[in-house]
């Protein structure tokens, strides 16, 4: 076996929670916040509550679904439902220099597991560093192709790590535990997301589902091969491997502290645009009848998110002429501007095919030190206004104000808890390392009664 993956392995079930930073410590709260109510506003998507209800109907014990009722059920379904919500509103935080939305893929397992095996909110959290420093360590050593997503790649064996965190598998055991769930590493395409095709979220979810599975099956003696994460990685799922990525820094560089939050719901590689957009705007504040184009030159990844006409509220997401619409016809483009509502609403329908999106070389040729959009809105008096954004707001050159990130967590959470709910589990996230039993936290959100 490859000695990178057994150094990260033993970094993982050895390093104290001690040994971690006390800012990193704070910010993975604040990651844990954010991403908390980002599930909890999921859970109410239609074929989120529709896949729950089936999955929670044959009963089991153990762990929360974290969703109106608060249901019990086991905890590989607990993990893969309350990953399935968090993915489905693409407001999840991500990683700035891994393809790799961390949290919500290895949440899910953690919460799962802390609360079945009685773990403290402090060795939930520490699950939830463990599990991300994997998540991105091993995405950064993965050449992913061309049209792979990363749910349920190198996140789903971040989730591995932080279940085999919580279960006390020693460093070998833990080893085992993520060759094993190579195996179970899934194959979601970007295609999915422009076709509306929310199955794409059910590849986040295993990540939960595995990560509370694999560690078991270390446990019950299932042997896994030497190289099994090598071979999955660079030949079956990934076109190349790079070992050298997973251990630089290690122990003195945190993932987690190297993450960026969205507040936009819809994909991140169309932000700059909606930056842009939102610079004009600001600047004229025209009556959008007075708007007659608006033209978006982006880099090639982004510009393929231009269909006029998205099939439903999943396919909005992905699609730019939808957001600048939303930003334009309703102030934001927030949790509230991607529902099957506004998609069909027609005035929104109608300025949608008021925006054009193409690919700018140029642009492309700095991805991906930079990730940019020029934005040009031309009025009905003739008067054009272009701006330039090199990169989106909310990365590590222009970082989202904790008190906005703090802001978008009651707005989710209050699509379930009441005024008085949301505030109580702010304050229980914020003293989690405090917290003797993450099952405190939970019977703060099974005593609440909703909005």
């Amino acid at each position: 076996m490859g000695k990178a993956i057994e150094e990260l392995a033993h970094f993982v079930a050895r390093t104290p929670w001690e040994a971690i930073p006390g800012a990193v410590q704070t910010h993975a709260k604040l990651v844990l916040l954010d991403t908390l109510g980002v599930i909890l506003a999921g859970s109410v998507q239609p074929e989120v509550a529709g896949a729950r209800a089936r999955l929670t109907a044959t009963g089991g014990r153990g762990a929360t679904v974290y969703a109106p009722g608060w249901p019990a059920t086991d905890p590989r379904t607990a993990a893969l439902l309350n990953g399935l919500a968090g993915r489905s509103i693409e407001l999840c935080e991500g990683h700035r220099y891994v393809s790799c939305q961390g949290a919500v893929q290895v949440l899910p397992t953690a919460l799962a597991s802390g609360e079945w095996l009685d773990r403290s909110g402090r060795e939930t959290l520490a699950a939830l560093i463990f599990g991300y420093e994997v998540a991105a360590r091993l995405g950064a050593g993965l050449t992913a192709r061309r049209i792979a997503h990363q749910n349920g790649q190198a996140p789903l064996l971040g989730a591995v790590a932080a279940g085999a965190r919580l279960r006390g598998l020693a460093g070998d055991q833990t080893s085992l535990a993520l060759r094993i769930g190579s195996v179970l590493v899934l194959t979601p395409g970007y295609t999915n997301a422009v076709a509306g095709a929310t199955a794409l979220n059910v590849a986040g979810g295993m990540s939960g589902f595995a990560g509370t599975l694999a560690p078991e099956l270390a446990l019950a003696g299932v042997a896994a091969q030497a190289d099994a994460i090598e071979e999955s990685f660079g030949q079956l799922v990934g076109d190349g491997f790079r070992p050298e990525a997973v251990t630089e820094e290690l122990g003195q560089r945190w993932e987690i502290a190297r993450n960026y939050f969205r507040l936009r719901a819809c994909c991140n590689p169309i932000y700059a645009a909606l930056d842009a957009l939102e610079d004009i705007l600001t600047e004229l504040r025209p009556h959008p009848a007075s708007i007659e184009r608006i033209d978006v030159a982006t880099y090639r990844f982004a510009a393929n998110m231009r269909e006029p006409n998205p099939v439903n509220y999943f396919a909005a997401k992905y699609s730019l002429p939808h957001a600048a619409a939303a930003l334009v016809l309703r102030g934001n483009a927030g949790y509230h501007a991607f529902t099957e509502e506004v998609v069909r609403d027609p005035a929104i329908g109608a300025f949608r095919r008021r925006v054009t999106v193409r690919e700018d070389p140029d642009l492309s040729a700095s991805v991906p030190r930079l990730k940019p959009a020029r934005v040009t809105v031309t009025l009905t008096d003739g008067r054009q206004v272009t701006r330039l954004r090199e990169s989106a707001r909310g990365d590590y050159r222009d970082p989202y104000r904790e008190s906005e990130v703090r802001s978008k967590f009651r707005e989710l959470a209050g699509v379930v808890l009441s005024a008085a709910g949301v505030a109580k589990v702010e304050r229980l996230v914020d003293g989690l390392d405090e917290l003797p039993r993450l099952g405190d936290l939970v019977e703060a959100l099974r005593e609440d009664h909703g909005p």
